[in-house]
């Protein structure tokens, strides 16, 4: 091999060296980008993911404390108050009409001179609620505020929503005794002498036309002898007056339910079927003597008086436990104004 065949070997050698050495460092530096650019990429999609994650967790924290401490939005879920608020209407409730509560069922701030007002259409908690357990509870209400009440996880067993709280109007305050006869309303205010009827005393005051009558006052009749009727069952009394059988069975395919007076007539009949029963006579005495409200107290009682569960039932109920105030109706559209 001549010098010039050496010498023209060793420089193609050193070009096919260069070419090599230069796509290996491109191969080694295009590598090193692409993984670069790999982790970046990952990176940029957890950022991502994370900063969405903040956005919705920092929104629900501040609903929560919205519904909390300012405003509620509230599902009205039974026929209590219709038609003043029907079963599905959409309310905002003000946390602040009455004090602020510091946490659920707590104490109250700034509530020295708020104070429910007559006829006011009132949130409270259920007193014969039954509770899942506290995990349960702050859970469903986390839940239903962060979804502005749309979804509700509290249900009954048969799949109702649990009412946690109560919507009902503020009727009875300190002092008053409230009465009821064959569904009506009969009222002794702090300072009055006699019973007047619901009707009069809010004409004179004033006061809202809400509350109404559902059931025909003429079939209290057969509502009173079904009473009678089923405590003369309990009692295994198998003699029966023939007017309480003609007086139920002329009513007896008609809706008539009224709890209150159904249970008024039971225990009267307790009564009358053994004098010397104390525990009849108490229990009969709950309704003869009708309902005083202790001051700081509040008497709720529903719209749709024949197809409500309130005060009747559970008496009244501490200010303390009321939490708010319905001040507007939001939806349905067509429905959309302040509430009174």
């Amino acid at each position: 091999m001549s010098t010039n065949q050496g010498s023209v070997m060793f420089m193609n050698m050193d070009k096919l060296y260069s070419f090599l050495e230069n796509k290996t460092v491109n191969y080694l530096t295009h590598k090193k980008a692409l993984k670069a650019y790999e982790k970046s990429k990952k990176k940029t999609i957890l950022t991502e993911i994370w900063s969405w994650l903040d956005a919705l967790i920092f929104a629900v924290v501040v609903v929560i404390i919205l519904n909390q401490f300012l405003f509620q939005l509230f599902l009205i879920p039974s026929p209590s108050m219709v038609s003043t608020l029907n079963i599905g209407d959409r309310v905002i409730v003000s946390k602040v009409s009455y004090g602020i509560e510091a946490y659920p069922t707590g104490p109250k701030l700034f509530s020295d001179s708020r104070r429910v007002q007559r006829d006011d259409i009132i949130t409270f908690y259920n007193p014969e609620y039954d509770s899942k357990g506290p995990f349960f509870d702050i859970l469903s209400q986390i839940i239903y505020y962060s979804t502005l009440s749309l979804v509700n996880i509290d249900r009954n067993e048969d799949g109702s929503i649990a009412e946690r709280l109560y919507v009902k109007r503020a009727v009875g305050f300190g002092g008053d005794n409230v009465k009821f006869k064959d569904g009506n309303v009969l009222i002794k205010p702090a300072g009055y002498n006699n019973y007047i009827t619901e009707e009069s005393y809010r004409e004179a005051n004033e006061l809202s036309n809400g509350p109404h009558r559902s059931v025909d006052s003429t079939l209290y009749d057969g509502m009173h002898a079904w009473g009678r009727l089923y405590a003369l069952q309990e009692n295994s009394i198998n003699v029966v007056p023939q007017h309480l059988k003609n007086s139920y069975e002329s009513v007896k395919d008609q809706y008539m339910f009224d709890r209150y007076e159904f249970e008024n007539n039971r225990t009267l009949m307790n009564t009358l079927i053994n004098p010397t029963d104390m525990n009849a006579r108490s229990e009969h005495g709950h309704y003869r003597a009708g309902i005083y409200v202790p001051e700081n107290y509040v008497l709720p009682l529903g719209d749709n008086r024949d197809n409500s569960s309130d005060g009747r039932y559970f008496g009244p109920v501490k200010e303390s436990t009321i939490n708010g105030k319905v001040v507007g109706r939001f939806w349905p559209l067509g429905s959309v104004g302040i509430v009174k």
